[in-house]
């Protein structure tokens, strides 16, 4: 196979190890995990493996550990993971076949299960201005298959057969290193969210394909490191950072008004939920003046 596999772990003890074991028992892959400045001393839980480590000097966010962590090696394929991600020798071999007799494809993901086997729902579509404000106005709800009112592919049907959809969740993913380089890799100053969403769109434009492999499946806990709320400023500012980018300075405008609307409606809907309503209400003002996300901030799962 030969794939140089990147975990990144922040406050990631707990499921590091069952995420690096297998991958570092394989041959054909090399694992390096970097701890992102994390205070829980997550690589003592990869004590033993045959893995090279990487203690980052700071927290510099998911995109700068995932970087970092690709500079160490040289395989012609890139396995980048979440550390409560779990992924077998049978869906990793999918996945590199994908990328081998696809020459266009420039980056490859499996269907994701929950933790009891459930699908997740990781297919997305390309963030626009009509979905943002539908999701606002929770109209996601009413037509949750609708490709104007929701990014998430919601159709099982879609998730049975392979496909090219516009990004993927960076949970699991496999990238082509020659195209990976070419885009430049991972945006650093997405600190966490949308880095996946920009990297896929930067792939897009440099004629690189996307590809979805349903035969490979990658088993996804989720938010294993983050607590209620403690990121949905971070998500926000990325959001609206994402529209600066790749939306022009009045979408970019229109997109940070789309998104602290939807912050304002689900404060207002989580109000007997004080926990869930202060993350949406620091969302609001994330939105409303995004910057790169501060270095401090906890680095979860998706």
């Amino acid at each position: 196979m030969n794939v140089d596999a990147v975990i990144v772990s922040y406050r990631s003890a707990a499921t590091l190890r069952g995420c690096v074991a297998p991958l570092a028992a394989l041959p054909d892959v090399r694992v390096t995990v970097v701890d992102n400045a994390s205070p829980d001393r997550s690589l003592d839980a990869v004590a033993g493996l045959d893995v090279d480590t990487v203690r980052s000097p700071r927290n510099g966010g998911f995109s700068y550990g995932c970087n970092l962590g690709a500079a160490r090696g040289d395989a012609p394929y890139l396995l980048f993971m979440n550390p409560d991600a779990r992924i077998d020798a049978e869906s990793l071999a999918a996945l590199v076949r994908v990328l081998e007799s696809v020459p266009a494809a420039g980056l490859a993901a499996p269907r994701l299960v929950d933790e009891d086997g459930s699908l997740a729902w990781s297919l997305r579509r390309f963030p626009r201005q009509r979905s943002t404000f539908a999701q606002a106005l929770f109209l996601h709800r009413l037509r949750p298959r609708a490709a104007w009112s929701d990014e998430l592919v919601r159709d099982p049907a879609a998730y049975g057969r392979a496909g090219a959809p516009d990004w993927v969740s960076g949970a699991c993913m496999l990238v082509r290193r020659s195209a990976f380089e070419t885009v430049g890799g991972f945006d650093e100053d997405f600190f966490l969210y949308c880095e996946d969403t920009d990297l896929c769109r930067r792939l897009w434009s440099a004629g690189h394909a996307v590809r979805f492999e349903p035969a490979a499946v990658a088993r996804h806990v989720g938010g294993a490191s983050s607590g209620a709320g403690e990121t949905q400023a971070i998500a926000a500012r990325s959001r609206v950072l994402y529209a600066r980018k790749h939306m022009g300075p009045l979408g970019a405008r229109v997109q940070a008004l789309g998104v602290a609307l939807g912050e304002a409606t689900h404060a207002a809907a989580t109000f007997p939920r004080p926990a869930s309503r202060r993350g949406h209400l620091a969302a609001l003002r994330a939105a409303s003046r995004p910057g790169r996300a501060a270095s401090a901030a906890p680095r979860p799962s998706r």
